[in-house]
């Protein structure tokens, strides 16, 4: 497990499938979405004492003004607007509070700060952030997908920020009040509907996201390279996935540690 100063432990989150899940259990949705005559989503204006309607407009065509709709969020998160290809959610973390460290294999994330300020925590190993920044108000940040990374609220006022999922990473019309609410729907969310999920993932989908490595293990086995050899390597490699590497990165870099001798077993196991 993996502590930083200020930060909460946080479940791991990675890319669920996306399917049509309406208004699934321990999902909140905010009613009474507004629509025109052509069916386009709309909101009330933030003029006066008027105030944006905070709901998930997708995937329909949708206008907002993102840095009022941000600083009103007093959500932990909230879903505005979910597509097939991507997803627009509003955070809110109270002062002190992180998002907590988590890895997206498959999804590209861009945070921008709209108030307040904290810190930011990037990595291709959960147990070494070398990448940290401090982030203010107009703040952009890029996440690419397998990075471990966090952000946490360093400042005296809610740090309100807004992220962009590539693809979506949440279910439509998710709202998470708090953080603990967040905790508690996606581990509860991960074992629904009878099926096991770990990272994010069901057993099946593990087979076939492995399917590459599988298929590469095969044709070793078909050029008659050692037992011994062929366990060592694709058990590295499946590491690797763990740690967040695609199959293809894992494949590569265990070869290239083989092949340039970084690691004298590899090669010795190879020869035997």
């Amino acid at each position: 497990m993996y502590y930083v100063p200020h930060m909460c432990q946080c479940p791991y989150y990675v890319t669920v499938p996306m399917h049509n899940y309406g208004s699934p259990s321990g999902y909140y949705t905010v009613p009474n979405r507004i629509e025109d005559a052509n069916g386009f989503n709309s909101y009330p204006t933030a003029n006066g004492n008027e105030s944006i309607l905070l709901t998930d407009y997708g995937p329909k065509p949708f206008v907002v003004n993102i840095n009022e709709a941000t600083k009103q969020n007093n959500t932990y998160r909230t879903a505005l607007w979910t597509g097939t290809h991507l997803q627009i959610t509003l955070m809110s973390l109270n002062v002190g509070e992180d998002i907590g460290l988590e890895m997206h294999p498959n999804v590209d994330q861009f945070l921008r700060i709209e108030q307040g300020q904290g810190i930011t925590q990037m990595g291709m190993n959960k147990d070494n952030l070398n990448f940290t920044r401090n982030v203010f108000d107009d703040s952009a940040i890029m996440i690419p997908a397998g990075t471990w990374h966090n952000l946490t609220n360093t400042g005296n006022i809610p740090l309100k920020v807004y992220s962009i999922y590539a693809p979506p990473n949440h279910p439509f019309g998710t709202v998470h009040p708090t953080k603990s609410d967040a905790m508690a729907t996606e581990q509860s969310h991960s074992h629904s509907n009878g099926n096991t999920v770990i990272s994010g993932k069901t057993p099946d989908e593990w087979v076939r996201y492995s399917e590459f490595l599988v298929n590469e293990g095969l044709e070793d086995v078909n050029r008659g390279i050692n037992a011994t050899h062929i366990l060592q390597e694709f058990i590295l490699m499946g590491i690797l996935v763990g740690k967040g590497y695609s199959p293809e990165r894992a494949y590569e870099t265990v070869e290239e540690w083989e092949r340039t001798g970084e690691s004298k077993l590899l090669q010795q196991s190879k020869n035997m």
